[in-house]
C-alpha cells in the first residue's frame, strides 16, 4: 500500500478523495509570479503526483497568474476520471507581483471563466472563495461575494463551494447563502488559532484543508521540530506534515513540490508514525508561554528578576 493510500480519505462535496493532495502554488515562478524556471520539471512533478496516487489538486488562476492552471492542463489533460481540481477566486496579481482583492461580482465571474478556460473544463469541481479583507481572517460581511459565486453555481459552472481565510462568523453567514463543503485557513504546528474550529467542522461534516502547512515557525519551534526529526531519522518538514496528518479533524494536506524528489519526501510523511511523547513535544511548541504569578511575586520582591524572565523556556519540553 502506498503512503498516499495509507493517509486515508475524506469527503469533499460529492467526492471521496485521499487525504494527501498536491498544492500547485510552487509550479509558478519566484514569489508565485511568472513562469517556472524549469517548465519540464513542473510538468514532470504533476504527472508524478498523479501516478503516485494523488487524486486532488489545489490550484488557482492567480498563481502566476494563469501559469499553474495552464501547466496543469498541459500535464494532465485529458484528466483522469477520479481527479478533483480545487481552485479559488477572490484575488488578483498586480504588475509588481502584489496580491490584491478581486471580489466584485464581475471580477468573481471573470475569475471562474478564467479558471475554466485555462484548465480546459466546462465546470469547476470545487471553488473556494478567498476573502481578502486582511492578511488573515478579518471580520466583515461576505454576503455579496458569496451570493455572486452561488449564482455561478446555479448556472452550472461550479459544483461545490468552499471558503478560504475566513472567521467562524463568516462561515455561519455563508451557510445561510449556500452549502459550504470545505474551509481553507492557515493552520500548522506553529499556527493553531483554528483548533476549536477544526473540531467543530469535523463534527458538522465540513472538510478542513489547511494552507501553509509548513510556514511560520520561530527559531524555538524549529529547534524542537528538528530534534524530534533527528530522533526519527526524518526531515523537519516530514515531521510537521506527519503531525498534521495525525490530527484526525484535519481533512487533507495539499503538499507542494517543485521536483519529483521533493514530492517523494513529502509523500513519505504519511508513513511517519509519531509516538505520544513526540506529539506532546510538538504540541508544546505552539502553546502560549506559561507564567507563574506566585513565583513572580516572590522573586521580583527579592530583586531576582523581572516579568520578562518568567516565561518558561519550552525548548526542552
Amino acid at each position: 500500500m502506498s503512503s498516499i493510500q495509507k493517509s486515508g480519505t475524506f469527503t469533499l462535496g460529492s467526492h471521496t478523495v485521499k487525504r494527501l493532495g498536491y498544492g500547485a502554488m510552487q509550479l509558478a515562478g519566484p514569489h508565485v509570479f511568472g513562469p517556472p524556471r524549469d517548465r519540464d520539471a513542473a510538468l514532470a512533478v504533476l504527472r508524478e503526483a498523479v501516478s503516485s496516487g494523488v487524486d486532488h489538486i489545489d490550484t488557482c488562476d492567480y498563481y502566476g497568474p494563469h501559469v499553474t492552471n495552464q501547466i496543469i492542463r498541459e500535464a494532465l489533460s485529458p484528466y483522469p476520471k477520479d481527479l478533483v481540481l480545487v481552485t479559488k477566486i477572490g484575488a488578483r496579481r498586480g504588475s509588481d507581483a502584489s496580491w490584491l482583492p478581486a471580489n466584485s461580482p464581475t471580477e468573481l465571474e471573470q475569475a471562474v471563466h478564467d479558471n475554466l478556460r485555462n484548465l480546459g473544463l466546462e465546470v469547476l469541481d470545487v471553488v473556494n472563495l478567498r476573502i481578502m479583507f486582511g492578511m488573515g481572517p478579518t471580520e466583515g460581511s461576505i454576503e455579496a461575494q458569496l451570493t455572486a459565486l452561488a449564482e455561478l453555481q446555479r448556472k452550472g459552472l461550479v459544483r461545490h463551494i468552499g471558503l478560504s481565510n475566513v472567521t467562524p462568523a463568516q462561515i455561519e453567514e455563508g451557510r445561510r447563502i449556500c452549502k459550504i463543503v470545505c474551509l481553507q485557513n492557515q493552520y500548522n504546528l506553529a499556527h493553531r488559532d483554528d483548533d476549536a474550529l477544526i473540531d467543530q467542522l469535523a463534527r458538522e461534516g465540513t472538510a478542513y484543508v489547511p494552507f501553509f502547512p509548513l510556514g511560520g515557525f520561530s527559531p524555538l519551534q524549529s529547534s524542537t521540530l528538528s530534534r524530534v526529526a533527528e530522533r526519527l531519522g526524518a526531515t523537519p518538514m516530514q515531521v510537521a506534515l506527519a503531525w498534521l496528518l495525525g490530527r484526525p479533524a484535519v481533512s487533507s494536506l495539499v503538499i507542494g513540490a517543485r521536483s519529483k524528489a521533493q514530492l517523494k519526501d513529502n509523500i513519505a510523511a504519511a508513513s511517519l508514525a509519531l509516538s505520544f511523547d513526540e506529539r506532546a513535544r510538538l504540541d508544546a511548541v505552539s502553546r502560549p508561554p506559561v507564567l507563574y504569578p506566585y513565583w513572580h511575586q516572590q522573586l521580583t520582591a527579592k530583586g531576582r528578576f523581572g516579568p520578562a524572565d518568567l516565561v518558561l523556556d519550552r525548548s526542552d519540553v
